[in-house]
This record gives C-alpha cells, structure tokens and sequence, in this order.
C-alpha cells in the first residue's frame, strides 16, 4: 500500500529512554485458532512501506520480524504495533520441532469480495500474512498456506518509543513507533507549550494528526496503549509524556 504525500515542515525523530521488557507467555492458555500465508521475498521486498505507516522497517526497527493482518484482526489500523506469538499446527508441512515465532504488525492484507475460494483475509477470517523469512521458520516454502495458532504477546524493542512528524502550519501528522510493551497504541494527545492538552485523531495506520497550528511550540505527547493479557496478568493502559520537542 503506497504511502500518502505529505508537505512536510519538519521531521523528527526522539527516542523516550523507557525500555520494556517482559518474558513471552509460555503456557498453553489464550491461543486462538488462524491461518497463516507470505509474501515478499527472502529479503523482505513488498513488505515495505505497509499500511500502518512505520516506511522502511529496517531503519525504524522491525526488519523481517513482521505480519500483515487480516479485516478481522487489523481493526482498522488499531492493531498496529501489536505483537504476536505464532506456531503452525496440525499440518504435514508444519516444519518438525519449529517451536513459535513472533511478528510485530506493520500491515494489512485486504480482502478480496471477488473470489469465492482461497479468501483468507476476508471478514470474519482471522489471518497472518508473513513476511516470507517468517513463514518459513515455522512451515515449508511450499505449502503456501498452514493452519496456526496465536496470541498476542508483549513487544521487546530497543531505544524507546519514537516519533516522526510531518505536516504543514495548521496541520501536524505524527508517527508513533518502535512501541515495546503491548505495542499498539489506541489513543494520542499532544501539548503545545502554550496550549492545554489536545485529543488527536487517527489518520491512518498508527499516524495521529491535529488540525490545531501548533509552530514554533515545545510540544509533550501522551499516549494510551491497548490493555492487553499476557502471562496471566494484565497489562494496565500506560500513558507517558514527552517534552521539549520544538517545532519551527
């Protein structure tokens, strides 16, 4: 999916100094049943420039380790950031003794309403497209397509949450990524340095934007993170500031 255009002031990146880590859930509790197909290649071409809007994954963090989802699962771009644990099942070309693999989403796989077979990112389909290197570390090149099992599992990341901003005057667009913990972010707000806290809306993916003209402004950002289950114990919603980020 191409990226949008944008006519962009500034960009930056910051990184917060908060690292996350956790150890991945290891009983055989909170699976859920899905199916898994791939595409790109080997190194990764076409999983690029994805939906949720993190660019090149190399340089923001995420390399090969990455999913497309899924309608049923990307719920409209809330999902991305969002990690998950996956192992094939019950197939002849599951590879033997494969264990699990864990994938960071960073697109969407669309449906397709024209075909009447093969429809696996369709609604209510719950699907894992992955990038080839993925895939093939849990079933053979040639099967094309296995049953799995998944579930969601925290985020391990280096270098702390990052933002990237574009935008114009009256428009400011933020990218938030490189998100340890649960991953996905739900809800954005922005402070200018003369302004009161302001509700961001979601333009796509995981970009937040707002339409109030916040130039030459240190700016503080709060964010709300889905809250999630891992290991039996529940991840609570986390929100942070960030300050001194100064536009213009």
């Amino acid at each position: 999916m191409a990226r949008h255009s944008f006519s962009s002031f500034t960009v930056c990146f910051f990184a917060l100094s908060l690292a996350f880590s956790a150890a991945a859930a290891t009983s055989d509790e909170g699976w859920d049943d899905a199916h898994a197909t791939f595409y790109g290649d080997v190194h990764g071409a076409g999983t690029m420039q994805g939906a949720c809007g993190y660019g090149d994954l190399f340089q923001q963090g995420y390399g090969l380790e990455t999913t497309a989802l899924s309608t049923a699962l990307f719920n409209n771009g809330s999902t991305c950031g969002a990690c998950f644990e996956i192992q094939c099942k019950d197939s002849k070309w599951c590879l033997l003794k494969s264990g699990s693999i864990k994938v960071t989403a960073t697109n969407f796989c669309p449906p397709n309403y024209t075909k009447t077979h093969d429809i696996w990112c369709n609604p209510p389909q719950k699907h894992f497209d992955l990038s080839m290197p993925m895939f093939i570390k849990i079933a053979q090149y040639q099967a094309g397509i296995v049953p799995v099992i998944y579930r969601r599992t925290t985020c391990i990341k280096k270098g702390g949450i990052k933002f990237e901003l574009n935008g114009n005057q009256g428009w400011l667009l933020v990218l938030v990524y490189n998100v340890g913990g649960v991953g996905d972010v739900i809800d954005m707000k922005v402070k200018g340095s003369s302004t009161e806290w302001l509700q961001m809306t979601r333009n796509w993916g995981q970009n937040w934007q707002t339409t109030v003209s916040l130039q030459g402004q240190s700016l503080s950002f709060q964010q709300r993170r889905f809250e999630a289950l891992i290991e039996g114990y529940p991840i609570p919603l986390q929100r942070f500031k960030k300050a001194k980020l100064r536009l213009g």
